[in-house]
């Protein structure tokens, strides 16, 4: 008699179980994470947070919060970029990330008017850095034109590089560049997009 793979019976052994058990899965997951920071084989790990201004993307090594990321920034090409900048060993592990996500839903709900996470500027440098690090000062609610931004990084004619940092800045909405607009008001560019900006705007505002 030949066996088949559902068994002699020809019953399949695996009927009756679910197809894909996410509990089960996400455990699992929850595990391999824990084992590799363990061992020291995770340098970045990340998760993804939904938000009034869509999908963002977290990622954190052991020094800080390294990026968060636009869903239209594309987030398997910013992973990318992480393991190629940072370090290929980057492992979706969202307990790492969990105080940053509550903050972050502070945030949102209007709970929270300033962030007190450890953050990790390495993907910044030069004077996109030094901008960057002058945009906390911008208080909740408030606006300042790039104009002002690069009159107090002592350079007043880098208008150009100012707009060029905040463009490029690797930790948006905890790091302020949406405070940075354009000298007649309007908002200006964002890499979450103009509606993302104007959508942080009118929430601090209110």
């Amino acid at each position: 008699m030949t066996m088949t793979a559902t068994g002699s019976a020809g019953r399949d052994p695996f009927e009756g179980l679910p197809e894909h058990d996410d509990e089960a899965m996400a455990r699992l997951h929850a595990r391999l994470a824990e084992q590799a920071g363990a061992e020291g084989v995770l340098d970045v790990a990340y998760r993804t947070l939904d938000t009034p201004a869509g999908t963002l993307l977290l990622a954190a090594t052991d020094a800080g919060v390294v990026r968060i990321a636009y869903a239209v920034q594309d987030h398997a090409a910013v992973l990318q970029q992480l393991a190629d900048r940072v370090s290929p060993r980057v492992l979706r592990a969202p307990g790492r990330l969990d105080e940053a996500a509550r903050q972050l839903d502070e945030y949102f709900a209007g709970r929270r008017r300033t962030f007190e996470l450890p953050l990790d500027w390495r993907l910044s440098k030069g004077y996109r850095r030094q901008v960057l690090g002058l945009l906390p000062a911008i208080g909740y609610g408030r606006t300042e034109s790039y104009a002002q931004v690069a009159a107090a990084s002592g350079s007043p004619r880098a208008v150009r590089a100012v707009g060029t940092a905040c463009a490029t800045n690797p930790l948006p909405v905890v790091v302020p560049c949406h405070r940075v607009v354009r000298s007649d008001g309007s908002p200006g560019q964002y890499a979450g997009g103009a509606d993302a900006k104007r959508l942080l705007l009118a929430l601090e505002e209110a």
